[in-house]
């Protein structure tokens, strides 16, 4: 028998040590009950140390083996260490180390009607007639470069940078509810977040995104193997049940309406929600129902985090609400960009709670730019990489000024072609580690 907590080299001395304790209670037992055992226990006791010293070359035999074979250790759990490479509770604490997203391989997904509910209509043409390939190769290939530039960048302040595998995102698949192709491993912030030590791997609604995970799970073992907690989110049949096959979508006036009274392509079938759609302030998240991300998905975080951490559901004036970071980006305590376009419903909870609350300025963002997933608010989309310090799009000098009439050093790095695949800074990162502890910065 292996005991709790013991390791190759240690069993055996403990075994030993357990049967001498054995054979103690044995000559106790036989001397009270007036029993000539002594000679019985000497036997029992020579036999006891033989076993334990053929057990000790067997397990240095094992030991021997395992040496031999390194890829067993790769295989190890260990105990949690002390100091876990995985913690981070709020969205602004120094930036130590973070996993950035890949552009290669990227696929447009195929023209569902989650992804219509998503999208603007005048990109719907180019998502029939693209759904399912690649997106443009010379686009693509100039968001690579700026990805790796970022991950460069980041290295410089200081940062450890990691990234998803590499997969091929054009095989098509099947499941008993639905068949698809795949999209990328571009946007990690909608699918892990982070809470203190724990990785939770978010239950997408997308359908071209019902196998990104893979791309995520080697970093994540080695994460597990290292200490951190690991929670994968009840993943979604993705059924038609799970969407409104006839979501009424025409114009920017109709998805106003349906969002006003809470109509979204979702239902609440089972639970999904995007990770992006919540966003952290120590003990409290906040998170919206929005296209992605139904009122099942939000209670199954509210339970699963409670009662450390609290789950609050703020709502937009959003025609297309999806990933709350481009309309309400928390960069400090007490300090909140709100998108002016989208204001927030529940902001005098924030601003009664002594938060301050920021508008950004209008993206300068050109209006040929193809934004084929996202809007030109990705401007706000920005990286705290500390307290002082933001990683921000080195175009949008507008909000750089912002930033810096806030106290805050701006990094600047360009990633329009980037923008195009539907993320800014904070939407291509998940962090993995931010120097702080857990506090609370919401009363």
């Amino acid at each position: 028998m292996l005991i709790p907590g013991a390791t190759m080299r240690t069993v055996a001395p403990l075994q030993l040590k357990l049967c001498r304790r054995l054979l103690v209670r044995m000559l106790w037992l036989s001397s009270a009950a007036g029993e000539p055992s002594l000679a019985s226990a000497n036997q029992f006791g020579r036999a006891v140390t033989g076993w334990v010293q053929r057990a000790q070359r067997a397990l240095q035999s094992t030991s021997s083996a395992a040496v031999a074979e390194p890829h067993l250790e790769d295989e190890h759990i260990t105990e949690p260490a002390q100091d876990c490479p995985v913690c981070s509770y709020n969205e602004w604490d120094t930036l130590e180390e973070v996993i950035v997203g890949r552009a290669e391989n990227a696929q447009v997904p195929p023209f569902t009607v989650e992804v219509k509910a998503n999208t603007y209509e005048k990109y719907w043409p180019w998502y029939q007639k693209y759904g399912g390939q690649s997106f443009p190769a010379d686009h693509l290939k100039k968001a690579v470069a700026e990805i790796e530039e970022m991950c460069n960048i980041l290295r410089h302040e200081g940062v450890t940078v990691r990234r998803p595998e590499p997969i091929d995102w054009s095989m098509a698949y099947k499941t008993p509810d639905f068949s698809s192709s795949g999209m990328y491993a571009a946007m990690p912030r909608d699918i892990l977040i982070v809470v203190g030590n724990e990785i939770i791997e978010a239950p997408m609604a997308w359908r071209s995104r019902f196998f990104e995970y893979r791309a995520y799970r080697p970093l994540i073992k080695e994460y597990f193997r290292k200490g951190a907690k690991w929670t994968a989110a009840p993943k979604p049949t993705m059924a038609d049940e799970l969407y409104d096959q006839d979501y009424p979508i025409r114009t920017v006036e109709d998805r106003h309406q349906l969002a006003f009274q809470g109509k979204f392509v979702t239902t609440e079938h089972e639970p999904c929600f995007d990770a992006a759609d919540f966003i952290r302030a120590g003990r409290d998240l906040f998170v919206q129902r929005s296209q992605v991300t139904n009122y099942m998905g939000i209670e199954w975080m509210r339970r699963h985090l409670a009662p450390e951490y609290k789950v609050h559901v703020i709502s937009f004036k959003d025609p297309n609400p999806m990933h709350i970071d481009a309309t309400f980006n928390i960069i400090g305590p007490g300090l909140v960009l709100s998108n002016p376009d989208r204001p927030c419903r529940e902001i005098d909870m924030f601003q009664k709670a002594g938060w301050t609350v920021v508008k950004p300025p209008t993206p300068l963002i050109p209006d040929d730019h193809p934004l084929w997933m996202s809007s030109k608010w990705l401007s706000m989309n920005v990286l705290m990489l500390d307290e002082k310090r933001v990683m921000v799009d080195a175009n949008e000098t507008t909000i750089q000024k912002m930033f810096e009439r806030l106290g805050i050093e701006t990094v600047k790095v360009s990633i329009r072609h980037a923008n195009s695949l539907g993320g800014g800074f904070h939407c291509w990162t998940t962090d993995v580690r931010r120097r702080g502890t857990l506090q609370s910065y919401f009363h």
